[in-house]
């Protein structure tokens, strides 16, 4: 990838309406559920970011068609696959990669795999993948490549060990095409999951308790084609929110998928931050309390994330930031990754008054002024709140390793400076 850095002017209020782009952690395991059938698929509201472009291009390695036929819109017609061994640079630059193995099991008997990259925020095991797809008859060899083999697909009733998400999109796929009913319990729901879930539905899978921890599969049903709309990313929603929060704006989220949002918005409330249901739009008023609410007895409250439905992992790093520019004291609880919360010291470097207790908590006493620093992009999530900070901050803030940002958010200098943002994108390597 080549370095991007940010430029953004700070202080800045800014206005109007903007619509999530479609959900990343939907498209990439529905990108992969094209290789299922042998049938041409369309995809509409797809991101164009760089996991997605990686994804398409392991998938087009495969043998597989695939063509951007629209801003957002994707064909793929895996007519033919080969389960030739996936480029390992490419596997290194996602985590989503090892979504190809069910699929490509399920086509070809065998697919070896690098292990998949992503973003560094603590130990994101494997393990459940393997078991999954042991379960439903595969074997799989460990070594620097990790190898699935299989001669056929059967269903089974699995409990995973945990509710992983991607694991849970793999066992999906691999039941759609095993033989027999498989039943998956403990495993996640959360709206990419269901979206994809739905995607297969849509091809001709036969699936029951979409949205809840148990789903059947009545596997072995012929797949066909489908036209299939990726729904809105509700981390884009939670971070959109986050930015009218702390640059104080009125700010209307279009199309927001307000069904998905019960979570995140009883977060925000928290931190003093109320929205307004209009239909399916979300409405961020300028004027908010912007007051932690205090838990009874007037005891220091606390937002934890957890698994779907509760407050979602990916918007933590958002809602820290916007803690900093509400009244009161807060403590953070990051449950799932132990290396999500470092990024704290950068906001501390910019004047916000957190102590980091473990890598799982931190305390946020704000209100805080904020100042322009140079800081880092560590990951997509970070580095989305790294740049609501900078947004907030008086001066002139740059953003390196940009790139990390983009990743998971579409042109989204473009679409916050349409709003009134100032950030200037600067690609180093073209200088």
């Amino acid at each position: 990838m080549s370095a991007v850095q940010f430029i953004v002017e700070g202080g800045q209020r800014v206005s109007g309406s903007i619509r999530p782009a479609g959900n990343k952690n939907a498209a990439l395991p529905i990108v992969a559920a094209t290789l299922l059938t042998d049938q041409p698929v369309q995809l509409h509201n797809v991101p164009r970011i760089r996991d997605i472009e990686t994804l398409v291009e392991l998938v087009r390695s495969t043998g597989a068609q695939c063509e951007w036929n629209g801003p957002n819109s994707l064909r793929v017609h895996a007519k033919s696959v080969q389960a030739a061994n996936l480029d390992p640079p490419m596997c290194a630059r996602i985590r989503a990669s090892i979504l190809l193995a069910a699929p490509l099991l399920a086509r070809c008997g065998t697919v070896t795999l690098s292990p998949p990259g992503g973003d560094v925020i603590g130990r994101r095991r494997l393990d459940t993948h393997f078991h999954v797809l042991q379960a439903l008859g595969a074997e799989y060899e460990l070594g620097e490549r990790f190898r699935f083999t299989a001669k056929a697909l059967i269903g089974a009733d699995v409990f995973l060990d945990e509710p992983s998400v991607t694991a849970t999109e793999n066992a999906l796929m691999a039941a759609v095409a095993a033989t027999g009913r498989t039943v998956l319990r403990n495993a996640a729901s959360e709206p990419h999951v269901q979206d994809l879930a739905r995607f297969l539905v849509a091809l001709g899978a036969r699936i029951d308790g979409i949205g809840s921890n148990v789903y059947t599969i009545e596997g072995g049903m012929p797949l066909g084609g489908a036209t299939h709309e990726i729904g809105p990313d509700h981390i884009e929603v939670g971070s959109f929110i986050g930015l009218a929060a702390v640059t104080r704006s009125e700010i209307r989220i279009q199309r927001a998928g307000v069904e998905h949002l019960r979570s995140t918005l009883m977060g925000f409330e928290r931190l003093g931050i109320s929205c307004i249901i209009d239909g399916d739009d979300l409405i961020v008023p300028a004027e908010q309390s912007r007051v932690i609410q205090t838990d009874l007895g007037g005891h220091v409250p606390k937002l934890e994330d957890q698994p779907w439905p509760a407050f979602p992992a990916d918007v933590m790093s958002i809602a820290i930031v916007t803690a900093t520019q509400c009244e009161g004291m807060i403590l953070m609880h990051e449950k799932m990754f132990e290396s999500r919360l470092y990024f704290t010291d950068k906001l501390v470097s910019m004047g916000a008054r957190i102590v980091l207790c473990d890598p799982h908590r931190a305390i946020v006493s704000g209100p805080t002024k904020l100042r322009g620093s140079t800081v880092e992009s560590p990951d997509i999530r970070a580095g989305m709140a790294m740049l609501l900070a900078a947004l907030c901050a008086d001066g002139t803030s740059v953003i390196n390793n940009a790139q990390q940002i983009e990743r998971g958010y579409e042109r989204i200098e473009e679409r916050l400076g349409a709003l009134g943002a100032k950030i200037r994108r600067v690609e180093l390597s073209a200088r």
